[in-house]
């Protein structure tokens, strides 16, 4: 019932954001992941954890169709030998993130990167964009701390939450990232912003198809982080 509660508030305010796209035509969606003539995965295992929430959990989607699995086929497919864990849980604030950082760390070997999806709910449910910082700001640091390589995919605020609070929440993405010298991914939903086709009827959460364009246009940003060892 939390994941449908979530996910009806977001449909309303991305529904919004949607149709602030350009009058004039759409920017093409990065095509699906290819797998054809795949390079065997080749060296050490990579271990990747995507700590996020419905964005990765996989929200009215089958498991396999998530975007950290499709992830996994995507880097391992240009021959990285990767594992990505899928931590999204649907729901999830910065505030539930960070709680459960220690525990989803403790489970299995140190990952030598954490891919995180974290903040849209902050933004939706009106929360100050203060604490939202200090939530993400302390996650990068435990990260940095440990010495683990972060990917952060950013979000931005719908209109409707006014301009006041979209300016001081959109920077918090660029700032904290750049502070823990941390790789980011500005607008984690652009390959589907203003794509219906490429949307579940609530707007917001990705189809198969979006999941794909949204790894697509991702899976070099990710590959580019990890630890040169384990490049393309």
């Amino acid at each position: 019932m939390r994941a449908l509660g979530v996910a009806l508030g977001l449909a309303v305010p991305i529904a919004l954001l949607g149709g602030c796209g350009q009058g004039k035509g759409q920017e093409k969606a990065p095509e699906p992941v290819a797998n054809q003539s795949a390079p065997a995965p080749a060296g050490p295992q990579v271990r990747i954890v995507a700590l996020g929430d419905s964005l990765f959990a996989g929200y009215g989607l089958r498991a396999e169709q998530a975007y950290p699995v499709r992830l996994e086929a995507a880097l391992r497919a240009r021959g990285i030998n990767a594992q990505v864990v899928n931590a999204g849980v649907s729901g999830d604030t910065t505030a539930d993130g960070r709680a459960r950082l220690d525990f989803t760390l403790a489970q299995g070997a140190a990952p030598d990167l954490v891919v995180i999806s974290l903040g849209g709910n902050d933004m939706l449910r009106g929360l100050p964009v203060a604490q939202t910082r200090e939530n993400l700001d302390a996650i990068l640091g435990e990260l940095e701390k440990r010495k683990v390589k972060v990917v952060m995919m950013g979000m931005l605020a719908a209109p409707n939450m006014g301009p006041d609070y979209a300016k001081a929440f959109n920077i918090i993405f660029p700032s904290v990232t750049r502070k823990h010298q941390a790789v980011l991914v500005p607008f984690f939903l652009k390959a589907i912003f203003n794509r219906p086709d490429l949307q579940l009827p609530d707007h917001i959460h990705p189809t198969e198809k979006g999941v794909e364009a949204m790894v697509g246009a991702t899976v070099e940003t990710v590959a580019g982080a990890l630890p040169k060892q384990a490049g393309v």
